[in-house]
């Protein structure tokens, strides 16, 4: 993620506040809660990431997007296992394509023909899956790909579209490319002075045209916490719908927060270059609930609330009136994300990773929450903690705690966070029980050399979660699990559980 610029407050900053117009790169969406009677909810969809150690199944999530009323669904890839869950589902679908496969699909029209044939063709003819989008790409031109993806990107898309139209299918099913808010800026700070970014300008109005002339819409990401996130000094009321920052006047136009002058800085930057009337979808936007100060239940209930409020009451941008087309992100916590971002990459869920519904959300129609995902099943009632007996001086501590954390999720673990609070041998305890869990409970898995112990005690305390771990299709038999983390994590790690020391 990076920041459009370095927002300070007074009029000054205000302004630059529209630079800080967020850029970003993430993944996913969302929901749940109490009430069984099915709403549709029109103009907003979810994010379904599936980066999880232990990933609901696919056919409970489906049920509970249904019993939520939620009828669009964004997906990464086209894994046939969640499609053939959404199969006759009557929820709509957008399948990925990973930025690694652009460059494959790019130069072979074959290769582009042969993916549609497995991953769109077979399941629209014969498991009724409603394909209506295929996203080529995901943010690939941030600038950290280092223009990776650059040479590949329209050609991907050009060879996509053509086997759809072989395959019967072009005007049914419309291709897009998810991208990041920095493709677009404004150089005076004002949404107004909106355009595409210098380095990529000609590419950019390729893609536009060819989605103009094709039908696709025009999908950018856009999250409003990175700018926070990025930003220090950033007017944290800015970032909300609800807020009493003083707006910014463009010229008449009035922009009381931070999302609606990124979008608009889109829609003029579409306009000067002759397509003001393509259709926009934001693909991501969301609020994290952990992994940072800024990210919590009590911030994240309330953008998504605001946003859904919007969305609900029809609601424009000064530039373009009328429902916007959205999906939340994400539907449920992702604990094998890479946290290279932050450690909150793991926390954008509506859900927890069990599919239990954070805060209350009320996605419209009189709803006031979420339905839960129904007959989840958990392992045992026992967790992994230091034993009473150990040492905070054991030399072994540090190297246990690291190797712990290495291999399972401690983003809950540091200053701001929901276990933010815990002492010495609570950050210890957290550690091993997210082993030991992530490890399905293994016996093994809680033997740290006379520091660990297993209990039937839990362990949390207030917002800090010692959570148990859910059984899925493969827990049965499985071996310890060595989740790819670098070194640099392992430390990183370090210096927050090691207020111990």
């Amino acid at each position: 993620m990076r920041s459009m610029g370095s927002l300070k407050q007074g009029v000054v900053s205000r302004r630059k506040l529209l630079v800080g117009l967020l850029l970003l790169f993430y993944f996913y969406g969302g929901v749940l809660l109490i009430m069984d009677c099915v709403v549709v909810v029109s103009g907003i969809g979810v994010n379904w990431g599936t980066q999880a150690t232990h990933p609901l199944p696919p056919s409970t999530v489906v049920r509970m997007l249904k019993d939520n009323g939620i009828d669009r669904v964004k997906l990464f890839d086209a894994d046939s296992k969640y499609l053939n869950a959404l199969a006759n589902s009557g929820i709509q679908v957008m399948v990925g394509i990973p930025n690694e496969m652009l460059s494959t699909l790019a130069s072979s029209v074959q290769a582009a023909e042969n993916w549609v044939a497995k991953n769109v063709s077979s399941h629209v003819s014969s498991n009724g899956v409603d394909i209506r989008y295929v996203a080529v790409g995901n943010e690939p031109f941030l600038p950290t790909f280092n223009g990776t993806f650059i040479g590949t990107t329209l050609p991907a898309l050009q060879n996509i579209q053509a086997a759809l139209i072989k395959a019967g299918l072009g005007t049914r099913i419309k291709v897009t490319v998810p991208l990041n808010a920095d493709v677009y800026q404004s150089q005076s700070n004002l949404p107004s002075e909106g355009d595409f970014r210098t380095d990529i300008h000609d590419l950019m109005l390729q893609i536009l045209k060819f989605l103009s002339d094709n039908g696709g819409p025009f999908t950018v990401n856009i999250y409003p916490f990175i700018s926070l996130y990025n930003d220090p000094s950033f007017p944290i009321d800015f970032a909300f719908f609800d807020s009493n920052s003083s707006p910014i006047n463009d010229n008449g136009r009035v922009y009381e927060n931070v999302f609606d002058a990124n979008y608009d800085t889109l829609v003029w930057a579409l306009q000067k270059n002759g397509f003001g009337n393509l259709s926009i979808i934001v693909g991501e936007i969301g609020w994290p609930t952990d992994g940072d100060k800024n990210a919590n239940l009590k911030f994240a209930q309330r953008f998504n609330q605001g946003f859904m409020s919007r969305v609900n009451a029809g609601k424009g941008t000064p530039m373009r009136s009328g429902a916007i087309d959205a999906y939340l992100f994400s539907l449920i916590d992702e604990d094998a994300k890479s946290i290279q971002p932050g450690n909150f990459e793991r926390h954008w869920g509506l859900l927890y990773f069990d599919g239990q519904p954070k805060y209350q959300l009320s996605l419209g129609n009189g709803r006031n929450g979420l339905v839960a995902a129904k007959d989840v099943h958990y392992l045992a009632q026992k967790w992994c903690v230091m034993s009473p007996s150990a040492s905070l001086d054991d030399p072994q501590v540090a190297a246990s705690v690291s190797y712990a954390c290495g291999n399972a999720d401690c983003t809950s673990l540091g200053y701001g966070t929901s276990c933010g609070n815990l002492d010495s041998r609570g950050n210890i305890s957290y550690a091993f029980n997210s082993y030991y869990q992530i490890n399905n409970q293994l016996d093994s898995a809680c033997r740290f050399p006379n520091l660990s112990a297993v209990t039937t005690t839990n362990p949390s305390t207030g917002d800090c979660l010692f959570r148990i771990m859910i059984k899925t299709d493969t827990t049965a038999g499985a071996g310890e699990r060595r989740l790819s983390r670098s070194v640099g994590l392992q430390a990183y790690i370090l210096t927050f559980v090691f207020i111990i020391m």
